[in-house]
Protein backbone atom coordinates (compact mmCIF):
# COMPACT_ATOMS: atom_id res chain seq x y z
CA UNK A 1 0.00 0.00 0.00
CA UNK A 2 1.52 3.18 -1.02
CA UNK A 3 2.12 5.76 2.32
CA UNK A 4 0.53 8.65 3.35
CA UNK A 5 1.89 12.32 2.69
CA UNK A 6 1.73 14.92 5.53
CA UNK A 7 2.52 17.98 4.03
CA UNK A 8 3.78 21.12 5.78
CA UNK A 9 3.23 24.56 3.82
CA UNK A 10 3.70 27.90 5.39
CA UNK A 11 2.54 31.33 5.01
CA UNK A 12 5.98 32.86 3.95
CA UNK A 13 9.82 31.39 4.45
CA UNK A 14 11.37 31.18 7.36
CA UNK A 15 8.20 30.21 9.40
CA UNK A 16 9.79 27.09 10.43
CA UNK A 17 8.62 24.94 8.13
CA UNK A 18 11.85 22.86 8.15
CA UNK A 19 11.70 22.79 11.68
CA UNK A 20 8.12 21.67 12.26
CA UNK A 21 9.18 18.82 9.48
CA UNK A 22 11.92 17.22 11.67
CA UNK A 23 10.03 17.69 14.84
CA UNK A 24 6.98 15.59 13.03
CA UNK A 25 9.42 13.12 12.03
CA UNK A 26 11.16 12.53 15.12
CA UNK A 27 7.64 12.50 16.96
CA UNK A 28 6.20 9.61 14.57
CA UNK A 29 9.57 7.74 14.57
CA UNK A 30 9.05 7.63 18.31
CA UNK A 31 5.67 5.96 17.58
CA UNK A 32 7.57 3.40 15.31
CA UNK A 33 6.12 4.90 12.29
CA UNK A 34 8.77 4.15 8.97
CA UNK A 35 8.57 8.00 8.19
CA UNK A 36 11.04 9.67 5.99
CA UNK A 37 11.12 13.48 5.21
CA UNK A 38 10.76 14.53 1.60
CA UNK A 39 11.13 18.73 -0.19
CA UNK A 40 10.96 18.59 -4.04
CA UNK A 41 13.26 21.52 -4.22
CA UNK A 42 15.19 23.01 -1.90
CA UNK A 43 17.15 26.60 -2.61
CA UNK A 44 19.99 26.72 0.10
CA UNK A 45 23.82 27.20 -0.04
CA UNK A 46 23.43 24.55 2.44
CA UNK A 47 24.23 20.80 1.42
CA UNK A 48 25.25 17.43 2.50
CA UNK A 49 26.15 14.35 1.22
CA UNK A 50 24.51 10.94 1.56
CA UNK A 51 26.27 7.84 2.17
CA UNK A 52 26.18 6.99 -1.85
CA UNK A 53 28.15 10.28 -2.55
CA UNK A 54 25.30 12.61 -4.06
CA UNK A 55 24.28 16.17 -2.94
CA UNK A 56 20.93 17.08 -1.24
CA UNK A 57 19.88 19.68 1.08
CA UNK A 58 21.40 20.34 4.24
CA UNK A 59 17.60 20.56 5.84
CA UNK A 60 16.64 17.10 4.42
CA UNK A 61 20.12 15.45 6.21
CA UNK A 62 18.79 16.62 9.30
CA UNK A 63 15.25 15.89 8.79
CA UNK A 64 16.26 12.26 7.82
CA UNK A 65 18.36 12.33 10.99
CA UNK A 66 15.51 12.87 12.91
CA UNK A 67 13.06 10.41 11.23
CA UNK A 68 16.10 7.64 12.01
CA UNK A 69 16.48 6.79 8.57
CA UNK A 70 19.14 7.19 5.89
CA UNK A 71 19.24 10.56 4.06
CA UNK A 72 18.84 9.49 0.09
CA UNK A 73 18.32 11.82 -2.79
CA UNK A 74 14.62 11.19 -3.21
CA UNK A 75 14.31 13.11 0.02
CA UNK A 76 15.59 16.38 -2.09
CA UNK A 77 15.83 15.62 -5.81
CA UNK A 78 15.63 19.10 -7.02
CA UNK A 79 18.68 21.19 -5.11
CA UNK A 80 19.03 25.46 -5.94
CA UNK A 81 22.76 27.16 -5.16
CA UNK A 82 22.23 30.23 -5.76
CA UNK A 83 25.06 31.73 -7.73
CA UNK A 84 23.85 35.37 -8.24
CA UNK A 85 20.42 37.45 -7.87
CA UNK A 86 18.81 35.28 -11.10
CA UNK A 87 20.85 32.30 -11.42
CA UNK A 88 21.71 29.23 -9.15
CA UNK A 89 23.94 25.92 -9.76
CA UNK A 90 21.43 23.23 -10.09
CA UNK A 91 21.97 19.84 -8.46
CA UNK A 92 19.42 17.07 -10.17
CA UNK A 93 18.89 13.64 -8.75
CA UNK A 94 22.56 14.42 -6.54
CA UNK A 95 24.84 15.27 -9.53
CA UNK A 96 25.54 18.91 -11.30
CA UNK A 97 22.48 19.99 -14.04
CA UNK A 98 24.21 23.42 -14.96
CA UNK A 99 23.51 26.39 -14.16
CA UNK A 100 20.16 27.97 -15.35
CA UNK A 101 18.61 31.65 -15.16
CA UNK A 102 15.11 32.13 -13.74
CA UNK A 103 13.58 32.15 -16.32
CA UNK A 104 15.07 29.06 -17.70
CA UNK A 105 13.98 27.07 -14.93
CA UNK A 106 10.75 28.17 -15.37
CA UNK A 107 10.79 26.34 -19.13
CA UNK A 108 12.07 23.33 -17.68
CA UNK A 109 9.80 23.07 -14.66
CA UNK A 110 7.69 20.10 -16.15
CA UNK A 111 10.97 18.09 -16.69
CA UNK A 112 12.15 18.64 -13.19
CA UNK A 113 8.93 17.81 -11.91
CA UNK A 114 9.05 14.47 -13.40
CA UNK A 115 12.18 13.98 -11.52
CA UNK A 116 10.63 15.59 -8.28
CA UNK A 117 7.49 13.41 -8.57
CA UNK A 118 9.14 10.28 -9.18
CA UNK A 119 11.06 11.10 -6.51
CA UNK A 120 8.06 11.23 -3.90
CA UNK A 121 6.81 7.77 -5.44
CA UNK A 122 9.95 5.81 -4.67
CA UNK A 123 10.11 7.58 -0.81
CA UNK A 124 5.97 6.44 -0.88
CA UNK A 125 6.72 2.91 -1.99
CA UNK A 126 9.97 2.41 0.89
CA UNK A 127 8.69 3.98 4.12
CA UNK A 128 4.87 4.34 5.86
CA UNK A 129 4.86 8.05 5.79
CA UNK A 130 6.39 10.84 4.12
CA UNK A 131 6.38 14.46 5.53
CA UNK A 132 6.52 16.86 2.80
CA UNK A 133 8.07 20.43 3.04
CA UNK A 134 7.34 23.30 1.16
CA UNK A 135 9.01 26.34 0.14
CA UNK A 136 8.40 30.17 0.38
CA UNK A 137 4.83 30.91 0.33
CA UNK A 138 2.48 28.63 0.02
CA UNK A 139 0.37 30.23 -2.58
CA UNK A 140 2.03 33.24 -4.72
CA UNK A 141 -0.40 34.58 -7.69
CA UNK A 142 2.61 35.41 -10.27
CA UNK A 143 4.70 31.10 -9.37
CA UNK A 144 1.02 29.15 -8.83
CA UNK A 145 1.12 28.10 -12.33
CA UNK A 146 4.81 26.98 -12.64
CA UNK A 147 5.86 25.98 -9.27
CA UNK A 148 6.69 22.19 -8.34
CA UNK A 149 6.90 22.64 -4.45
CA UNK A 150 4.15 23.51 -2.98
CA UNK A 151 0.30 22.85 -3.83
CA UNK A 152 1.51 20.55 -6.97
CA UNK A 153 3.17 18.39 -4.77
CA UNK A 154 0.24 18.42 -2.29
CA UNK A 155 -1.67 17.57 -5.48
CA UNK A 156 -0.16 14.83 -6.67
CA UNK A 157 0.10 12.95 -3.34
CA UNK A 158 -3.43 13.92 -2.41
CA UNK A 159 -1.38 15.52 0.82
CA UNK A 160 -2.77 15.28 4.48
CA UNK A 161 -2.18 19.41 3.92
CA UNK A 162 -1.29 21.81 7.07
CA UNK A 163 -0.24 25.49 6.52
CA UNK A 164 2.35 27.13 9.29
CA UNK A 165 2.46 30.82 10.26
CA UNK A 166 4.60 32.95 12.08
CA UNK A 167 2.96 34.56 15.09
CA UNK A 168 6.59 36.42 16.25
CA UNK A 169 6.53 38.43 13.03
CA UNK A 170 3.16 39.39 13.57
CA UNK A 171 -0.07 39.34 11.83
CA UNK A 172 -0.73 35.57 11.40
CA UNK A 173 -4.22 35.16 11.35
CA UNK A 174 -4.12 37.62 8.32
CA UNK A 175 -1.52 35.36 6.64
CA UNK A 176 -3.26 32.19 7.41
CA UNK A 177 -6.55 33.69 5.91
CA UNK A 178 -5.15 35.24 2.95
CA UNK A 179 -3.28 32.52 2.28
CA UNK A 180 -6.75 30.43 2.10
CA UNK A 181 -8.33 33.17 -0.08
CA UNK A 182 -5.38 33.27 -2.46
CA UNK A 183 -5.40 29.55 -3.31
CA UNK A 184 -7.49 28.11 -6.01
CA UNK A 185 -10.76 26.61 -5.00
CA UNK A 186 -10.26 23.40 -6.44
CA UNK A 187 -6.96 22.95 -4.07
CA UNK A 188 -8.94 24.21 -0.60
CA UNK A 189 -9.98 20.77 0.18
CA UNK A 190 -6.25 19.72 0.66
CA UNK A 191 -5.88 21.99 3.46
CA UNK A 192 -6.69 19.85 6.90
CA UNK A 193 -4.87 22.32 9.49
CA UNK A 194 -3.28 25.73 10.38
CA UNK A 195 -0.29 25.52 12.88
CA UNK A 196 0.69 28.88 14.71
CA UNK A 197 4.28 28.69 15.33
CA UNK A 198 6.54 30.60 17.76
CA UNK A 199 4.21 31.95 19.83
CA UNK A 200 4.83 33.85 22.75
CA UNK A 201 2.74 34.25 26.19
CA UNK A 202 -1.14 33.06 26.69
CA UNK A 203 -2.25 30.83 24.98
CA UNK A 204 -5.94 31.59 26.00
CA UNK A 205 -5.76 35.12 24.42
CA UNK A 206 -5.93 33.78 21.37
CA UNK A 207 -8.88 31.71 21.66
CA UNK A 208 -11.44 35.03 19.99
CA UNK A 209 -9.07 34.89 16.89
CA UNK A 210 -8.81 31.51 16.46
CA UNK A 211 -12.44 30.77 16.04
CA UNK A 212 -12.85 33.17 13.34
CA UNK A 213 -10.40 31.95 11.58
CA UNK A 214 -12.10 28.51 12.00
CA UNK A 215 -15.45 29.89 11.30
CA UNK A 216 -14.39 32.02 8.49
CA UNK A 217 -12.20 29.14 6.66
CA UNK A 218 -14.02 25.73 7.68
CA UNK A 219 -10.35 25.13 8.69
CA UNK A 220 -9.42 23.94 12.06
CA UNK A 221 -6.11 25.06 14.22
CA UNK A 222 -4.21 21.88 15.06
CA UNK A 223 -1.58 23.13 16.98
CA UNK A 224 -0.20 26.14 18.89
CA UNK A 225 3.46 25.90 18.99
CA UNK A 226 5.36 27.83 21.57
CA UNK A 227 8.87 29.91 20.97
CA UNK A 228 11.60 27.39 21.12
CA UNK A 229 15.24 29.05 22.20
CA UNK A 230 18.15 28.19 21.43
CA UNK A 231 17.37 25.81 18.74
CA UNK A 232 20.38 23.55 17.96
CA UNK A 233 20.24 22.24 14.40
CA UNK A 234 21.21 23.35 10.79
CA UNK A 235 19.80 26.05 9.33
CA UNK A 236 18.58 26.20 5.96
CA UNK A 237 19.08 29.77 4.87
CA UNK A 238 22.05 32.10 5.42
CA UNK A 239 19.44 34.49 6.39
CA UNK A 240 19.56 33.15 9.63
CA UNK A 241 22.85 34.55 9.94
CA UNK A 242 21.41 37.78 10.08
CA UNK A 243 19.27 37.00 13.38
CA UNK A 244 23.23 36.24 15.04
CA UNK A 245 24.63 39.13 17.24
CA UNK A 246 27.85 40.13 15.43
CA UNK A 247 29.77 41.07 19.09
CA UNK A 248 32.43 40.77 21.14
CA UNK A 249 33.56 38.76 23.83
CA UNK A 250 30.85 37.35 26.12
CA UNK A 251 31.35 37.64 29.78
CA UNK A 252 33.17 33.67 30.72
CA UNK A 253 34.16 33.52 27.52
CA UNK A 254 38.06 32.40 27.59
CA UNK A 255 37.99 31.63 23.40
CA UNK A 256 37.26 34.37 20.62
CA UNK A 257 36.12 32.79 16.91
CA UNK A 258 35.14 34.82 14.18
CA UNK A 259 33.79 33.58 11.28
CA UNK A 260 33.42 35.86 7.96
CA UNK A 261 30.24 35.83 6.74
CA UNK A 262 30.92 35.97 3.11
CA UNK A 263 27.61 36.71 0.71
CA UNK A 264 27.55 33.32 -0.55
CA UNK A 265 28.48 31.68 2.38
CA UNK A 266 27.70 27.54 2.19
CA UNK A 267 27.13 24.82 4.75
CA UNK A 268 27.60 27.67 7.59
CA UNK A 269 26.33 24.53 10.20
CA UNK A 270 29.81 23.68 10.28
CA UNK A 271 30.26 25.66 13.13
CA UNK A 272 27.23 25.06 15.03
CA UNK A 273 29.62 22.69 17.83
CA UNK A 274 31.90 25.59 18.54
CA UNK A 275 28.89 27.57 19.22
CA UNK A 276 28.03 25.32 21.86
CA UNK A 277 30.60 24.78 23.57
CA UNK A 278 31.16 26.77 27.14
CA UNK A 279 33.43 29.52 27.14
CA UNK A 280 33.65 30.20 23.46
CA UNK A 281 32.14 33.15 21.68
CA UNK A 282 31.27 32.35 17.97
CA UNK A 283 31.06 36.07 15.96
CA UNK A 284 29.42 35.86 12.51
CA UNK A 285 31.62 39.55 10.48
CA UNK A 286 31.65 41.46 7.53
CA UNK A 287 33.73 44.12 8.18
CA UNK A 288 37.17 44.92 9.22
CA UNK A 289 36.00 47.62 12.30
CA UNK A 290 33.41 43.82 13.53
CA UNK A 291 36.73 41.41 12.69
CA UNK A 292 38.57 42.54 16.23
CA UNK A 293 40.82 40.75 17.46
CA UNK A 294 40.05 36.83 17.45
CA UNK A 295 41.81 33.72 18.87
CA UNK A 296 40.62 31.90 15.65
CA UNK A 297 39.51 33.24 12.33
CA UNK A 298 37.73 31.11 10.09
CA UNK A 299 36.93 31.68 6.37
CA UNK A 300 33.77 29.24 5.70
CA UNK A 301 32.85 27.47 2.58
CA UNK A 302 30.99 29.21 -0.19
CA UNK A 303 29.14 28.44 -3.13
CA UNK A 304 31.65 30.66 -5.37
CA UNK A 305 35.04 31.43 -4.10
CA UNK A 306 36.81 33.81 -6.56
CA UNK A 307 33.30 36.05 -5.99
CA UNK A 308 33.56 35.83 -2.92
CA UNK A 309 37.49 36.46 -2.66
CA UNK A 310 36.50 39.89 -4.54
CA UNK A 311 34.26 40.51 -1.81
CA UNK A 312 37.12 40.46 0.73
CA UNK A 313 39.39 42.62 -1.32
CA UNK A 314 36.25 45.77 -1.64
CA UNK A 315 36.04 45.51 1.88
CA UNK A 316 40.02 45.61 2.88
CA UNK A 317 39.38 42.00 4.33
CA UNK A 318 42.46 40.99 2.60
CA UNK A 319 44.27 43.24 4.37
CA UNK A 320 42.84 43.17 7.52
CA UNK A 321 43.39 38.86 7.54
CA UNK A 322 46.49 39.08 6.57
CA UNK A 323 47.69 41.47 9.13
CA UNK A 324 46.13 39.47 11.66
CA UNK A 325 47.69 36.05 10.33
CA UNK A 326 51.37 38.03 10.63
CA UNK A 327 50.52 39.12 14.41
CA UNK A 328 50.10 35.34 15.30
CA UNK A 329 45.81 34.89 14.59
CA UNK A 330 45.06 31.47 14.09
CA UNK A 331 43.46 31.00 10.54
CA UNK A 332 41.46 28.52 9.22
CA UNK A 333 40.28 27.85 6.14
CA UNK A 334 37.30 25.55 4.96
CA UNK A 335 36.68 24.23 1.42
CA UNK A 336 36.25 27.53 -0.42
CA UNK A 337 37.32 29.16 2.32
CA UNK A 338 40.81 27.02 2.05
CA UNK A 339 40.81 27.61 -1.50
CA UNK A 340 41.20 31.15 -0.56
CA UNK A 341 44.30 31.12 1.53
CA UNK A 342 46.38 29.88 -1.17
CA UNK A 343 48.39 31.49 -3.36
CA UNK A 344 46.57 31.31 -6.79
CA UNK A 345 43.35 29.84 -8.17
CA UNK A 346 43.25 28.90 -11.52
CA UNK A 347 40.04 28.60 -13.63
CA UNK A 348 40.93 26.96 -17.22
CA UNK A 349 37.51 25.89 -17.92
CA UNK A 350 35.41 28.82 -16.93
CA UNK A 351 33.63 27.20 -13.82
CA UNK A 352 33.75 30.56 -11.61
CA UNK A 353 35.00 32.90 -13.92
CA UNK A 354 36.00 33.30 -17.47
CA UNK A 355 37.89 30.58 -19.18
CA UNK A 356 41.74 31.05 -18.41
CA UNK A 357 41.53 33.35 -15.46
CA UNK A 358 44.14 33.17 -12.93
CA UNK A 359 43.18 35.37 -9.29
CA UNK A 360 45.68 35.62 -6.44
CA UNK A 361 44.68 34.46 -3.22
CA UNK A 362 45.69 35.53 0.09
CA UNK A 363 49.07 33.76 -0.06
CA UNK A 364 49.06 32.50 3.32
CA UNK A 365 49.73 29.11 2.37
CA UNK A 366 51.30 28.06 -0.44
CA UNK A 367 48.78 25.92 -2.21
CA UNK A 368 47.10 26.44 -6.00
CA UNK A 369 43.89 25.43 -6.91
CA UNK A 370 42.89 24.44 -10.31
CA UNK A 371 38.35 24.21 -10.84
CA UNK A 372 37.15 21.76 -13.03
CA UNK A 373 33.85 20.96 -13.97
CA UNK A 374 33.57 17.69 -12.43
CA UNK A 375 32.37 18.16 -8.78
CA UNK A 376 33.92 15.94 -6.07
CA UNK A 377 30.83 14.79 -3.46
CA UNK A 378 31.22 11.96 -0.64
CA UNK A 379 31.52 10.94 2.72
CA UNK A 380 34.73 10.47 4.33
CA UNK A 381 36.49 9.27 7.09
CA UNK A 382 40.47 9.38 8.81
CA UNK A 383 42.32 11.44 11.34
CA UNK A 384 44.57 14.59 12.13
CA UNK A 385 48.13 14.33 10.70
CA UNK A 386 49.01 18.06 11.06
CA UNK A 387 49.05 18.13 14.92
CA UNK A 388 51.46 21.33 15.74
CA UNK A 389 50.93 24.40 17.45
CA UNK A 390 47.21 24.83 18.70
CA UNK A 391 46.52 21.67 16.60
CA UNK A 392 49.39 19.90 18.85
CA UNK A 393 46.48 18.44 21.17
CA UNK A 394 44.36 17.32 18.34
CA UNK A 395 47.02 15.01 16.49
CA UNK A 396 45.66 11.86 15.29
CA UNK A 397 41.99 12.56 16.63
CA UNK A 398 39.76 10.38 14.33
CA UNK A 399 37.58 12.54 11.98
CA UNK A 400 34.83 11.56 9.76
CA UNK A 401 33.01 14.53 7.49
CA UNK A 402 31.82 15.27 4.00
CA UNK A 403 33.37 16.93 0.77
CA UNK A 404 31.72 19.35 -1.22
CA UNK A 405 33.82 21.28 -3.93
CA UNK A 406 34.75 21.59 -7.10
CA UNK A 407 38.45 22.39 -7.52
CA UNK A 408 41.54 20.56 -6.34
CA UNK A 409 44.46 22.09 -4.57
CA UNK A 410 47.99 21.07 -3.41
CA UNK A 411 51.38 22.54 -2.62
CA UNK A 412 54.53 21.81 -0.95
CA UNK A 413 53.50 22.13 2.64
CA UNK A 414 52.70 19.53 5.54
CA UNK A 415 48.99 18.22 5.04
CA UNK A 416 46.30 19.02 8.13
CA UNK A 417 44.31 15.59 7.88
CA UNK A 418 44.45 12.26 6.09
CA UNK A 419 41.32 11.26 4.31
CA UNK A 420 40.70 7.99 3.24
CA UNK A 421 44.33 7.05 3.16
CA UNK A 422 45.27 10.09 1.30
CA UNK A 423 46.55 13.50 2.34
CA UNK A 424 43.68 17.11 2.61
CA UNK A 425 44.01 20.01 3.40
CA UNK A 426 47.34 22.18 4.48
CA UNK A 427 48.92 23.83 7.72
CA UNK A 428 51.79 26.33 7.99
CA UNK A 429 54.93 25.04 10.12
CA UNK A 430 54.08 26.63 13.27
CA UNK A 431 49.87 25.80 12.65
CA UNK A 432 48.71 29.30 12.35
CA UNK A 433 47.39 28.47 9.19
CA UNK A 434 45.50 25.20 8.22
CA UNK A 435 42.66 24.48 5.52
CA UNK A 436 40.66 21.89 4.73
CA UNK A 437 38.07 20.92 2.12
CA UNK A 438 36.46 18.78 5.43
CA UNK A 439 33.03 19.97 6.30
CA UNK A 440 31.46 18.74 9.34
CA UNK A 441 34.76 18.93 10.85
CA UNK A 442 33.89 20.49 14.29
CA UNK A 443 31.38 17.47 14.68
CA UNK A 444 34.15 15.42 15.48
CA UNK A 445 34.40 15.91 19.29
CA UNK A 446 38.43 14.91 19.82
CA UNK A 447 39.29 17.47 17.31
CA UNK A 448 37.40 19.98 18.56
CA UNK A 449 38.02 19.93 22.42
CA UNK A 450 41.89 19.59 21.25
CA UNK A 451 41.89 22.44 18.97
CA UNK A 452 39.87 24.45 21.87
CA UNK A 453 42.49 23.57 24.58
CA UNK A 454 45.07 24.72 21.67
CA UNK A 455 43.65 27.86 21.84
CA UNK A 456 42.81 28.39 25.71
CA UNK A 457 39.83 27.19 26.42
CA UNK A 458 39.13 26.02 29.82
CA UNK A 459 37.87 22.81 29.60
CA UNK A 460 34.16 22.07 30.35
CA UNK A 461 31.32 18.99 30.12
CA UNK A 462 29.67 18.87 26.83
CA UNK A 463 27.55 16.59 25.54
CA UNK A 464 29.17 14.90 22.47
CA UNK A 465 28.06 16.53 19.33
CA UNK A 466 25.83 13.48 17.86
CA UNK A 467 24.19 12.72 20.96
CA UNK A 468 23.16 16.12 21.44
CA UNK A 469 21.76 16.52 17.84
CA UNK A 470 19.95 13.36 19.00
CA UNK A 471 18.53 14.97 22.06
CA UNK A 472 17.69 17.91 20.49
CA UNK A 473 14.86 16.02 17.91
CA UNK A 474 13.80 14.39 21.03
CA UNK A 475 13.24 18.14 22.88
CA UNK A 476 11.59 19.31 19.41
CA UNK A 477 9.45 16.15 19.24
CA UNK A 478 7.97 16.54 22.71
CA UNK A 479 7.19 20.33 22.27
CA UNK A 480 5.12 19.36 19.04
CA UNK A 481 3.48 16.38 20.63
CA UNK A 482 2.05 18.32 23.72
CA UNK A 483 1.10 21.28 21.43
CA UNK A 484 -0.26 19.93 18.33
CA UNK A 485 -3.10 17.00 18.17
CA UNK A 486 -1.50 14.51 16.51
CA UNK A 487 -4.22 12.01 17.40
CA UNK A 488 -6.10 14.32 15.11
CA UNK A 489 -3.29 14.37 11.96
CA UNK A 490 -2.87 10.49 12.20
CA UNK A 491 -7.06 10.08 12.32
CA UNK A 492 -6.65 12.16 8.87
CA UNK A 493 -3.22 9.68 7.53
CA UNK A 494 -5.05 6.72 8.17
CA UNK A 495 -8.50 6.84 8.48
CA UNK A 496 -9.50 3.78 8.75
Amino acid sequence: MTAPVLMVLGTASSVGKSLLVAALCRAFANDGVDVAPYKSQNMSNNADVTPDGLEIGRSQSEQAAAARVTPTVEMNPILLKPSGDRTSHVILNGRPAGTRTSRDFLRSRDDLWQHAAAALDTLRERHDLVIAEGAGAAVEPNLIATEIVNLRVARHAEAVTLIAGDIDRGGVFGHLLGTIELMPEADRRLIRGFLINRFRGDESLLAPAIADLEERTGIPVLGVIPWIDDVALAEEDAVALERRELVGRVEGATVDIAVVHLPRVANFDDFDPLQREPGVQLRYVSTTDELGEPDLLILPGTRATIADLDFLRSRGLDDAIRDRAARGTHILGICGGYQMLGEWLFDPDGVEAPAGSEVAGLGLLPILTSFSGDKQTSRVSGRVTGGVGAWAAANGAPIEGYEIHMGESGGNTASLLEIDGHADGAISLDGRVAGTYLHGLFANDELRHGLLAGLGAVPGAVTPAATARDQEFDRLAAVVREHVDLDAVRAMLWPD
